[in-house]
């Protein structure tokens, strides 16, 4: 499928162009590049637009950036301006953070238990809730790889020891206090600015899944991963709930049917990626698998950020439940 360039800084009025009533188009915002080997999340809009175009709804991917950042295209969705966007897990947490419970460290066994969680057990109904009155709905929750682990560009992380000189660059302030735990330092660094910072040293690394090196280009700073599976590597399909509901109750159905495509490819696309430490090694980067004892400390220091405030006690029961425990 064609990608669409569009400036970055559109203005309002070209946005309410694109989302009135007279374009029936439906707008897909990427949040990575469009690559069917290494992005799980391309995988999941592609999937899901593919889905749209062959069940009569026409829509059309944009590349990454072209409608604008993460925080731009959430005000899009939750304006109507933009029917969907790939986005940052935690992007609806100003609206409730009950969603924060997917980043919980060491807490999921992979992405059956997110999934059981999510759907079986209830909790995406839950959280669609509390966002879809401020007109933002997660239509799906997609992986972009094995579990998170520990890049950096100093040395081998082989204990929770070792990480002791490290600064990482945090998503959050969240993503701070774990590091503490660690006995780490972070500092809050946009996507964007990442690379710089690695190779300027504002930051020594990141967590991420083992694919995110290779398909953003950061082998060439990037030297050592630590695969330490902290927590299934998230990603959310957001969708304005104008647009949702709109649709006609047939229209409505396509669109459900064509998210559990997109999981269905998601998950599948998962399962494939056992060469991605292959790559990694080949492109210079050291790989260190925790002993036994080392990932108990992990597990052990992660467990107190679980009363950090970001959730409440009753909402971690409630995530514990849903996994089936």
């Amino acid at each position: 499928m064609t990608l669409k360039p569009i400036a970055y800084a559109l203005s309002l009025t070209a946005l309410i162009a694109l989302a009135s009533p007279a374009s029936a188009q439906i707008k897909v915002a990427l949040d990575s590049p469009a690559d069917l080997e290494g992005s799980g999340s391309y995988v999941w809009a592609h999937a899901f637009t593919q889905y749209l175009n062959e069940h009569g709804m026409e829509a059309e991917e944009y590349q990454r950036g072209a409608l604008g950042g993460d925080d731009e295209l959430f005000d899009q969705v939750s304006q109507g301006l933009l029917e969907v966007s790939m986005s940052p897990l935690a992007i609806t947490t100003s609206l409730d953070n009950l969603i924060f419970g997917l980043r919980l460290p060491y807490f999921f066994n992979g992405m059956e238990d997110v999934d059981r969680a999510l759907y079986d057990g209830g909790m995406l109904e839950k959280i669609n809730e509390a966002t879809t009155p401020d007109g933002v709905r997660v239509l799906g929750v997609n992986t972009v790889g094995q579990g998170s682990g520990i890049f950096n560009t100093k040395h081998p992380v082989e204990t929770i020891a070792d990480m002791g000189d490290l600064r990482m660059r945090a998503l959050d302030e969240s993503q701070i206090e774990l590091f503490k735990t660690w006995g780490a330092t972070g500092t809050i660094v946009s996507w964007a600015e990442v690379p710089n910072a690695l190779q300027t040293g504002v930051a020594d690394g990141y967590l991420n899944p083992p694919v995110v090196p290779l398909l953003f280009g950061h082998t060439d700073f990037i030297k050592y991963f630590t695969d330490a599976e902290i927590s299934p590597s998230l990603r959310v399909t957001i969708v304005s709930e104008d647009w949702y509901q709109g649709l006609s109750d047939e229209e409505r159905e396509t669109v459900e049917a064509a998210a559990l495509a997109a999981n269905e490819a998601n998950r599948t696309w998962l399962k494939n990626q056992s060469g991605v430490y292959d790559k990694l090694k080949a492109a210079g980067v050291a790989i260190v698998t925790l002993s036994d004892e080392a990932r108990a400390a992990f597990v052990e220091a992660s467990e107190k950020t679980y009363d950090s405030g970001l959730l409440t006690a009753e909402q971690i029961e409630a995530w514990r439940t849903a996994k089936g425990e």
